[in-house]
């Protein structure tokens, strides 16, 4: 007889070091929504819990200027969180990381489609004209059939 699979949640409740490292996990996404919602401005955006450790709380940015400005609201911070969820909270650590900014490093190309009747067009003034530029007008003309086919 097979034995039935257990939920995920039990297992990593159940035994081992997986417990206390999901009461970690939890504990810090906590944290994390909670300081988010003190936070005012888009300064909350960009920031996230990345640790508790030895009673400091350690956040992190994207960039040394929303490090700044979070640094300019961190002891207000501290005595919000110390008076209602973490007591034993001494300090907050602001540290940058790079790795959180969304940067989008590619540029967007924007490919146009040429139309089946500027194609036409294309391929009579090709057929009226000679040498090189009558071969790629016809090539160009031909890319409108291609990407028809495409769609």
């Amino acid at each position: 007889m097979k034995k039935l699979p257990q939920d995920l949640s039990q297992l990593v409740h159940q035994s081992g070091s997986l417990p206390s490292l999901a009461e970690r996990a939890e504990l810090l996404l906590y944290l994390d929504k909670y300081v988010k919602q003190l936070l005012t401005g888009p300064v909350s955006a960009q920031l996230t819990v990345a640790n508790l450790r030895q009673n400091v709380l350690v956040l992190e940015t994207p960039t040394s200027a929303w490090a700044a400005r979070i640094n300019f609201q961190k002891a207000k911070l501290l005595q919000q969180l110390q008076s209602e969820a973490l007591p034993m909270l001494t300090a907050i650590e602001v540290k940058v990381n790079p790795a959180l900014a969304s940067v989008d490093t590619k540029p967007k190309v924007t490919h146009r489609a040429l139309s089946e009747t500027a194609a036409a067009h294309i391929n009579a003034l090709a057929e009226h004209t000679e040498g090189t530029l009558g071969q790629k007008l016809k090539r160009l003309a031909a890319l409108a059939s291609r990407q028809g086919s495409k769609d």
